[in-house]
Parts: C-alpha cells; structure tokens; sequence
C-alpha cells in the first residue's frame, strides 16, 4: 500500500514514462499478491487411521476391515474416545458396547492391534501406523465391535459364584462379620470384571469353549 501511494504521488509530479507505469504495475501485483490469505495446510501429523471390523447380520455380506480417519488434537487420549467420536461424527452404525468409561464395568473388552483389552482403558498408540480393532477372539459376533457373552456368562453361573460357609451361621438371620485376615484371603481373586478378555486370549477356550470353563470362571471358583 505504502509503495503503490508514493508511486501515485510522483505520478502526479513527474510526467508519465513507459518505465514509469511498468513501475507502477508490478507494485501494484506486488500489493495485491501480499494481500491475499494463503489457506492453512492440513496438519498431517496429527491424523491417524483406524481399521475397525465391520459385520453386519442384517447385510450379510462377508465381514471387513473399514478405515476411518480422525484428528487426535480433536480427540480423547483413550481408544474408546476415538470410537465415539467416529461413531458420533463419522458413522453412527458403528455398534460397540461401553458403559462406565472407568474400567469396571469390562463392556468395552476388544482386541486393539493384536491384544485384548479395554477401550477406556487403552491410550491410542502414538505410531503413526493404523491401528486395527476387532472383537473379541472366537467369540460369535453380534454386529460389529459386539460379540455374544452368553457362553461366558453361562460358565460363570454354573459354578456357583458366591462364598459359601462350611459350618451354619452361628446366629441365623444375622450378619455374619469378615475379619480383616478373612478379606486379605480374597485379594487377587475379586478383581475380576468379567470382561473376558483372559478367557479369549486362551487357546484352550478356543477350542472347547463349550467344556472348558476358561481362566475368569475358574479364578472365581477358587474364591
């Protein structure tokens, strides 16, 4: 602007030259080229992809890998952030369970790049690499990320979870106390969310998941 200006003014006191308005010409492409707003280069660096299994049983086309592509700067740290927001702003047929986002409920158990565990609970790898979700393994498949827990829930029943007394209550009808050494007997053997994450990485439960009861039915029979 500055340039094109004092231009203008000599214009108007020294007679015009062919040098002269070539001059003038490129300052003002000069002015006009610095005037106008580069857009903004897409940040590659902070996209990663994501291969999510997809099936559906009312399509019942051959299961596949889909890839979806978000902007982590716009995402939670989490895995299961990453489901929601492609879920919420990319594709809501994308079906997966999830509940307490805290790791206590086990809903969100899947297989992330190889490895079962729980969405809420995996940071999304840092590699930029994609990263592959698929359900639990030699589960049947529901719709997606979603696979029947019937079996595994079945196992658990059948083994009578709960703590058992061999002698009657000494006063029936009353609440029995637990001594603190009672309830240290108890640790490592409570934790168990039921997320069946342990029962599906087992080749055994692979197998014969219809005899054998897998690691989770078995951790609580030994309580």
């Amino acid at each position: 602007m500055a340039a094109t200006g004092l231009l203008k003014r000599a214009a108007q006191r020294v007679p015009s030259s062919p040098a002269f308005k070539l001059a003038f010409i490129r300052a003002q492409a000069s002015e006009a080229q610095a005037q106008q707003v580069e857009p903004k280069a897409r940040d590659t660096t902070s996209l990663k992809t994501f291969q999510i299994y997809r099936w559906n049983p009312e399509n019942p086309s051959k299961p596949e890998l889909k890839d979806y592509q978000i902007n982590l700067k716009e995402c939670g740290p989490m895995v299961l952030d990453a489901l929601i927001k492609i879920k919420n702003e990319i594709d809501p047929t994308l079906t997966f369970r999830r509940s307490c986002r805290e790791g206590i409920c086990g809903s969100c158990a899947m297989n992330i790049d190889g490895c079962n565990g729980l969405a809420c609970l995996t940071k999304i790898p840092s590699a930029s690499t994609a990263s592959t979700i698929t359900p639990l393994p030699h589960m049947f498949v529901i719709k997606d990320l979603v696979v029947d827990m019937t079996n595994f829930y079945n196992q658990y029943k059948s083994i009578e979870p709960w703590l058992k007394r061999k002698n009657p209550p000494p006063v029936p009808g009353k609440e029995i106390l637990q001594s603190k050494r009672d309830r240290e007997k108890l640790d490592g053997m409570y934790e168990c969310i039921l997320c069946a994450c342990c029962s599906t990485s087992c080749p055994s439960y692979w197998w014969n998941p219809e005899s054998y009861l897998g690691p989770a039915a078995l951790l609580h029979a030994n309580r």
